[in-house]
């Protein structure tokens, strides 16, 4: 046992970085973070565009120097920041504190903790677990691959790209991809049409005249050693096509890194498939919180940085003796919803005061709509239902919700009964 802190904030991501700066200023007295990565900071690190910061620094950024922002301030605010260090072990100790084993170069140690904040992220899944079959030549990535490879490597791509998904990181996929010097032939969706914002859409076809091929999917990749192309398939005429390229891109396809979260024996919301917490951010082992895109994938860093700081107040009232917990009623999404975040209602309101979901369909003029044991708590203005986009619910009608009722199903138009 190597010392005790106070917290330990497993990833030095946004959501991470900002935590440990706003436990500090809170006055929480030891702060830890670790991250395996050789440097602080997370995915902006190597996302070398500009839209950074909106939200939390109320300022653009580039995403280098965001990432720089966001672990000098948590430096400059007295938290130990520990990169090229692994969590390999969350445990109970006999005191109700949690042991954290680390794992560096300088070898493994355990420090004790009064609480633990998971904000670990997501990742894209890569193709091989998308079951796309084929040949595995060279060439083939996801777009965190690439980017760390062009922005930190260095690296030019030449010849034909193919981009697999059209939301917003797709986008930001080609990006990268133009500026590595390579020719982007077109994105890629198995939706019917693209799930980014419009202006994207229309500067991707006019800027560099790269065309959206909408419900269509890629069914196989070809090559030896390297990659010489994929077959697409149209959904809507069965027709398949042999597109060569060089380079193909998978993007999007989130899934929480949930590893440490599941060894340790926190509950998993199978929507999300991330830790299920509640509007605290408290997991289901007292003293452990999560934030950022472990609990909602993906949403923006700045998003995944306000996450972090209504963790760290949460953290901060734990650790003071506030009483966070009352029976949690669970709040559960129903289809055409994929997922809800927060999963739970606990004592506090949600990061910024509402709930974030996640839809399978396109929706055009959709009401989200809460019940209760049939009572009907609120009822949302039209939105738009965009799958792989955040839709929001206000959390203004918490105080109606009855603690020892049901759970509060959230819906799409009005069905009684619910």
């Amino acid at each position: 046992m190597s010392g005790d802190v106070a917290v330990v904030v497993v990833g030095a991501g946004p959501a991470g970085l900002s935590a440990a700066r706003e436990l500090r200023r809170l006055g929480v007295g030891s702060v830890l973070v670790a991250d395996r990565e050789a440097a602080a900071g997370g995915v902006p690190r190597h996302s070398a565009h500009t839209g950074y910061g909106l939200r939390d620094r109320h300022r653009v950024m580039t995403g280098p120097s965001y990432a720089r922002a966001l672990t000098g301030a948590a430096r400059a605010a007295g938290a130990q920041v520990r990169p090229g260090t692994t969590v390999t072990g969350l445990a109970g100790g006999p005191d109700g504190s949690r042991l954290v084993t680390l794992t560096s170069a300088a070898g493994i140690e355990t420090v004790r903790a009064a609480a633990v904040l998971l904000a670990t992220g997501c990742r894209e899944r890569p193709r091989a677990a998308r079951l796309v079959p084929g040949d595995r030549p060279a060439g083939v990535m996801t777009t965190g691959e690439l980017q760390q490879r062009v922005y930190l490597g260095g690296e030019r791509l030449a010849g034909r790209a193919l981009v697999i998904g059209a939301e917003h990181v797709s986008f930001s996929a080609a990006l990268t991809l133009e500026h590595a010097g390579a020719d982007v032939v077109a994105l890629v969706t198995e939706h019917e049409r693209q799930q980014s914002y419009a202006a994207f859409r229309l500067g991707a076809a006019i800027r560099w005249r790269i065309p959206v091929w909408t419900s269509c999917a890629v069914t196989r990749i070809t090559g030896r050693g390297r990659l010489q192309g994929v077959e697409v398939t149209d959904g809507r005429t069965g027709a398949v096509r042999f597109v060569p390229c060089e380079t193909a891109v998978f993007t999007g396809d989130w899934i929480p890194d949930h590893e440490l979260a599941r060894r340790a024996g926190l509950a998993l919301d199978p929507g999300t498939r991330g830790p299920a917490v509640d509007t605290a951010l408290a997991t289901s082992v007292p003293g452990v919180f999560a934030a950022g895109n472990l609990v909602h994938a993906a949403e923006t860093a700045d998003i995944a940085a306000l996450s972090g700081r209504h963790a760290a107040r949460q953290i901060a009232t734990f650790l003071t003796g506030g009483v966070l917990g009352r029976d949690r009623v669970p709040v559960l999404a129903e289809p055409p919803l994929r997922w809800i975040s927060p999963n739970l209602i606990g004592s506090a309101a949600p990061p910024l005061g509402r709930f974030v979901l996640r839809s399978r369909e396109f929706r055009r003029g959709a009401r989200l709509e809460a019940w209760q044991d049939g009572r009907l708590l609120a009822r949302s203005r039209p939105v738009r239902l965009i799958p792989e986009r955040t839709a929001q619910l206000d959390a203004g009608w918490l105080d109606q919700v009855e603690q020892a009722g049901g759970p509060v199903r959230v819906v799409t138009g009005s069905r009684s009964g619910h």
